[in-house]
């Protein structure tokens, strides 16, 4: 058992930290994960894949935490509201292009955010994805071109907001 899941929780915690967006917490999920992965190792299918169940669990604890955090509302630790009130901006172009994909990355809908982290971030197949949704393979497809081409076009608008882009047209004026 420690030999399946030991090489995953590195990705296991990329992916958390990327649906929850909070390190604290995606550590967190990842442990309630593996304990219960630990605790129900019987039921797990024995034909079928530990990656794919593992990424299942969390992906479900994952949503359960989030709609439950949608039901209370935000939490701040107090030590955290130090750091936010005195952190300052990055100035950096790459640090805003970052900021500018993960503000994109969060305003995909849960459904295809989910597809795209586990397919271009945690490189699982198409049917990988599938099962550990449990949704049809279409749909995986589906969703993993739609939330590109909105990060796609969010992307671009971030670019259009800020500086013009060196091959933008400009029309002279007399």
């Amino acid at each position: 058992m420690a030999r399946l899941i030991e090489p995953l929780i590195p990705a296991l915690r990329r992916y958390a930290r990327a649906l929850l967006r909070d390190r604290g917490a995606a550590d967190d999920l990842v442990q309630d994960g593996l304990e219960r992965a630990i605790g129900r190792w019987h039921q797990r299918r024995h034909d079928g894949d530990a990656r794919s169940w593992l990424f299942s669990i969390v992906h479900n604890l994952a949503v359960n935490r989030m709609r439950q955090s949608t039901r209370r509302g935000p939490h701040l630790p107090l030590d955290a509201a130090a750091e936010a009130a005195t952190g300052l901006p990055p100035t950096q172009e790459q640090g805003l292009r970052h900021r500018d994909l993960l503000r994109a990355l969060e305003s995909l809908p849960e459904e295809q955010r989910s597809v795209v982290l586990l397919v271009s971030v945690e490189d699982l197949s198409y049917a990988e994805v599938a099962e550990t949704l449990k949704i049809p393979l279409g749909t995986v497809m589906s969703r993993l071109s739609r939330g590109r081409e909105r990060l796609r076009q969010a992307m671009e608008g971030a670019e259009a907001a800020g500086m013009p882009h060196p091959q933008s047209h400009l029309r002279r004026v007399k």
